[in-house]
C-alpha cells in the first residue's frame, strides 16, 4: 500500500471515529432531553388536570369529569389516563391508539423510551376525592429523536464528504514533493540524471531531497567521467594529434569492420609531397597549421559527397575510405578531393596538380584488409612513377547493373517481397543459450540471388531503405517467423527509416497489431543516432512503447559523447567489429573496456561482434560482456 493510501486511510478512520463519537453524544443528549421534557410535560398536565377535576369530583358530576379528561387527552401525546373514584372505587380509563407518523417501525421497535407515568391524588381540603394516573405516549419522543438524528446524519455526511475531499487534496499537495522524489528515484534507477530537485518546505523531506540531489549528482559525475575517459582514450589512441583526423590504427579497424559486412566502396591513398616543401620553407609549425586547415577542408568538402572516413596515416600520407557508393559517386568524390587539394596548394604558393598523387582501389568480391591496402598502395605508387595525379586500380569485375537498372529491379523485387532469409545466432557469453537471432536477407533479382553486399549500397543510394524495411518486416510476419523462434529476431534498420515519419507511423501500427512484438528487436546504426538524434529518439519511443526492443549497432565506431545512451535507453549495444581486431598489447583494450563499462553502468547488454575464433572471444570474457556473434557461429538459411 502506498504512503498516500496509508495516511488517507488513517485520516479516514480517525474522522469516522470522531463522527461516530459525536453522533453517540448527540443521540444520548437528545434522548435525555426528550425524556425530561416528556416527564415535565406529564407532571404539568397531571397537576393541571387534578385542579380542573376538583369541582366535578366534589359534586359527583361524571360527565363533566369525562369532558375535561377528553379535552386534555386529545390535545397531547398521552397513551393512557386512568381515574379511580375513591368514594365508590369506580375506575375509568382513556387509551390512545395514536400511531406515530414519519418514523420507521424498526426505530420504534428499538424501545429507546421507557414507560413514563405520573400518579397523583386529587383532594379537596383534607378529603381525598380520586386517584389520577397519566401515562405519556412515546410518539413525541420517537418523532423528535428521529427528526434530529436524520438531520444530524445529513449534516455529518456532508461534513464527512467535504473533509475526505479536502484530506485527499491536502495529502496530495503535502506529499507532492515525496512523489517527485519517488519519480526522481525511478529515473536514477534507469540511469537518467535530470536537473536537481527543488528543496521542499516540509522539513522532514528536505534532508531526503538533499540526499537524492547529492546521489544523482555523484552518479551523473561518474557517468560523465566514464564518457570523458572514452573520449580521452579515443583521442589518445585513435586520433592524429596534428590534424585531428583518425589515425592508421582507426582506419585499419574501420576497414576490417567494413569488409566483414555487406557493402561497397573504395579506398583512396594519397601522398602530399607539397607539405614537405611547406615544412622546408616555413618550418614545422606552419606545416602543422597547414595540415590542420587542409584536414578541416577535406572533411567539410568530402562529407557532402559520400559517407566515409578521412584519416592521416603518415607524415604526408592520407587515406580516404568511402562506403555504400557506386563508381559514379567514387569518381565525383575523387574530383572533389583533387579540387580541394589544388585549392590548398595554391594558397600555400604551389602549383596545382603537382607534388601529390592519389591511388584508388575499389572493393571487389571477398577482400581482406591486406588486399585492399596493397591494391590502393600499388595504385598510389603507379601514379607517382607515371607522374599522374591519380591512378585507379583496374578491375576485371563488371558492374551488375546501371543505377537506373538497379532502381527498377530493386523496386520490383522489394514490392514482390522476393526475400530469402538467413539468420545468425547471438550466443550468451556464459553459454546459457541464445540471446537473439540477427536476420539477414537476400533478394531475387531477375534470375539471380543478390546478397546484401550487392544491393544494399544501391538501396541507400536510391532512397529505398524505408520501403525495404517495411516489406522485410511484413514478410517476417507473413511467414510466421516469430512464431517459429522463441528468441527475439533482430532486424537492421536502414538510415532512411530512422528519419522517415511515414515509416515511424507504419511501424507503430504494425507493432500494435502483432501479438509478438516482444520477439522483435531493431538494430539502429550509431551513425544514424549522431546524424539525427531527434528522429532516432522518436523512433525508439515508438519501438519501446509498443513492447519491442532496440539496440545500437556499431557501438563505439563514431567519435562523440555516449550521452545518447541515457536519452534513448537501448536494451543492448553491439560493439563495432573493429574492436575484435585490436591486438591485446595495444592501448585499444583500454578503450574497449571503457566502452563496455559505460554500457554496463547503464544496465545495457553488451554484444561483441566480429568474433571469428575462440581466442578472440577469450579476450572479452574479463570484460563481462553479455553475448557475442560472428563467424564462430555463422549464419544459416531460414527454412
Amino acid at each position: 500500500m502506498t504512503l498516500f493510501r496509508q495516511l488517507y486511510s488513517l485520516l479516514f478512520g480517525l474522522f469516522l471515529l470522531v463522527i461516530t463519537a459525536l453522533a453517540y453524544v448527540q443521540f444520548t443528549e437528545t434522548k435525555s432531553f426528550l425524556t425530561k421534557q416528556m416527564e415535565s410535560d406529564l407532571n404539568n398536565v397531571s397537576n393541571s388536570l387534578g385542579l380542573l377535576l376538583v369541582p366535578a369530583l366534589e359534586t359527583g358530576d361524571i360527565a363533566t369529569a369525562e369532558t375535561l379528561i377528553n379535552v386534555i387527552f386529545e390535545g397531547g401525546y398521552y397513551q393512557q389516563v386512568k381515574l379511580t373514584w375513591l368514594v365508590d372505587g369506580k375506575q375509568q380509563e382513556w387509551n390512545n391508539s395514536l400511531e406515530i407518523q414519519g418514523v420507521p417501525q424498526w426505530f420504534i421497535n428499538l424501545g429507546i423510551f421507557g414507560t413514563i407515568k405520573r400518579e397523583s391524588t386529587i383532594t379537596s381540603g383534607w378529603l381525598q376525592l380520586a386517584q389520577l394516573e397519566v401515562t405519556a405516549h412515546p410518539g413525541f419522543g420517537y418523532h423528535e429523536l428521529w427528526r434530529i438524528l436524520t438531520n444530524t446524519i445529513i449534516v455529518f455526511s456532508i461534513l464527512f464528504l467535504v473533509a475526505i475531499f479536502l484530506a485527499r487534496f491536502g495529502l496530495s499537495w503535502i506529499l507532492k514533493p515525496l512523489h517527485i522524489v519517488s519519480e526522481h528515484a525511478k529515473s536514477i534507477a534507469n540511469r537518467q540524471f535530470g536537473p536537481e530537485l527543488a528543496i521542499p518546505k516540509t522539513s522532514e523531506l528536505k534532508e531526503v531531497v538533499i540526499a537524492f540531489n547529492s546521489m544523482s549528482s555523484q552518479l551523473k559525475q561518474i557517468f560523465s567521467s566514464l564518457d570523458e575517459e572514452v573520449t580521452a582514450l579515443r583521442k589518445k589512441n585513435l586520433v592524429d594529434q596534428v590534424s585531428g583526423l583518425p589515425n592508421r590504427q582507426y582506419l585499419v579497424g574501420r576497414i576490417n569492420s567494413w569488409l566483414s559486412e555487406p557493402g561497397s566502396g573504395a579506398l583512396f591513398m594519397a601522398k602530399f609531397d607539397w607539405l614537405e616543401e611547406v615544412h622546408a620553407k616555413y618550418g614545422y609549425q606552419v606545416r602543422d597549421e597547414t595540415i590542420k586547415l587542409l584536414s578541416e577542408k577535406l572533411q567539410s568538402q568530402l562529407e557532402e559527397i559520400a559517407p566515409g572516413v578521412v584519416a592521416r596515416i603518415a607524415a604526408f600520407e592520407f587515406a580516404f575510405l568511402v562506403f555504400d557508393v557506386d563508381k559514379e559517386l567514387i569518381s565525383k568524390y575523387l574530383q572533389t578531393l583533387i579540387r580541394t587539394v589544388n585549392q590548398e596548394i595554391s594558397k600555400a604558393g604551389g602549383k596545382p596538380n603537382e607534388h601529390f598523387a592519389i591511388g584508388i582501389a575499389e572493393r571487389i568480391g571477398s577482400m581482406t584488409v591486406s588486399d585492399i591496402l596493397a591494391q590502393s598502395d600499388n595504385a598510389l605508387q603507379t601514379a607517382i612513377k607515371s607522374g599522374k595525379v591519380y591512378h585507379w586500380f583496374e578491375s576485371s569485375e563488371e558492374q551488375m547493373f546501371t543505377r537506373e537498372q538497379w532502381r527498377e529491379k530493386l523496386s520490383s523485387a522489394i514490392n514482390a517481397k522476393l526475400f530469402q532469409f538467413r539468420w545468425q545466432p547471438i550466443q550468451l557469453t556464459d553459454g546459457a543459450g541464445l540471446l537473439q537471432h540477427e536476420l539477414y536477407c537476400q533478394l531475387e533479382i531477375g534470375d539471380k540471388l543478390a546478397h546484401a553486399g550487392q544491393f544494399m549500397p544501391y538501396v541507400e543510394l536510391l532512397s529505398l531503405g524505408a520501403l525495404l524495411d517495411k516489406c522485410l518486416i511484413q514478410k517476417v510476419h507473413d511467414i510466421h517467423l516469430l512464431e517459429r523462434n522463441f528468441e527475439p529476431v533482430a532486424i537492421n534498420l536502414t538510415h532512411q527509416s530512422l528519419t522517415d515519419t511515414d515509416f515511424h507511423q507504419w511501424l507503430q501500427q504494425f507493432l500494435r497489431s502483432t501479438p509478438l512484438a516482444d520477439r522483435l528487436c531493431f538494430d539502429i546504426p550509431e551513425s544514424g543516432v549522431y546524424s539525427n538524434p531527434e528522429a532516432c529518439e522518436a523512433l525508439c519511443a515508438i519501438i519501446r512503447d509498443n513492447g519491442a526492443k532496440f539496440g545500437i549497432d556499431h557501438f563505439g565506431r563514431q567519435f562523440g559523447s555516449m550521452s545518447y545512451l541515457q536519452t534513448l535507453r537501448p536494451s543492448y549495444v553491439k560493439l563495432d567489429q573493429s574492436f575484435a581486431y585490436y591486438d591485446e598489447n595495444q592501448h585499444n583494450a583500454e578503450l574497449c573496456r571503457a566502452l563496455v563499462n559505460v554500457a554496463r553502468g547503464l544496465e545495457i547488454q553488451v554484444i561483441v561482434t566480429g568474433i571469428q575464433e575462440k581466442p578472440q572471444l577469450d579476450r572479452f570474457i574479463p570484460l563481462k560482456t553479455t553475448a557475442y556473434q560472428g563467424f564462430i557461429a555463422p549464419p544459416v538459411n531460414v527454412s
